[in-house]
């Protein structure tokens, strides 16, 4: 097992336990509190960061095997969390946990699976204007980081109260 890609996951786990720490000691109100400037509550946030580790692993599992991420744009993922605050307006705090657990262990378990040499592999990422970027850097700044921005905006939200 590589290193760094230990390393990797061991940050994944550690930015989702923080995450998940965190809101389990909220109140109601406060898992209901709306999150801005987006307009999520932050049951859903916790839940957009749970649902969203499995695409990010593929992006990056993507440049990894020498394939470019062509066609994903900004204004598909502002459609797909848009859709997602939708569908899940009302999740429920054990649901989004769940999921935050399940998903960031299976995250940091792909991660795990990386080599040295797939990790330093780039190709043309299309959310970063085709830039050849390496599949370490589509981990840190998707799945690694995710759950450290979000939990940055709730507790931001929540002091706003």
């Amino acid at each position: 097992m590589s290193k760094r890609a230990e390393i990797l996951a061991e940050r994944i786990e550690q930015g989702a336990n923080a995450l998940a720490e965190f809101v389990e000691g909220l109140s109601e109100e406060q898992w209901r509190t709306v999150v801005r400037p987006d307009g999520r509550r932050v049951g859903v946030v916790v839940h957009h960061v749970a649902s969203v580790y499995p695409i990010e692993l593929h992006l990056a599992s993507q440049i990894a095997s020498g394939q470019p991420v062509e066609c994903v744009t900004w204004n598909d993922v502002a459609e797909m969390n848009a859709k997602h605050a939708r569908d899940n307006a009302d999740i429920s705090r054990q649901e989004a946990l769940a999921l935050l657990r399940s998903n960031s262990h299976d995250a940091a378990e792909a991660v795990r699976s990386f080599t040295d040499d797939q990790l330093d592999h780039a190709e043309a990422f299309s959310l970063n204007a085709g830039a050849p970027l390496t599949a370490q850097f589509v981990i840190e700044d998707h799945a690694l980081r995710h759950s450290w921005h979000h939990l940055a905006k709730i507790k931001a939200a929540l002091q706003l109260q």
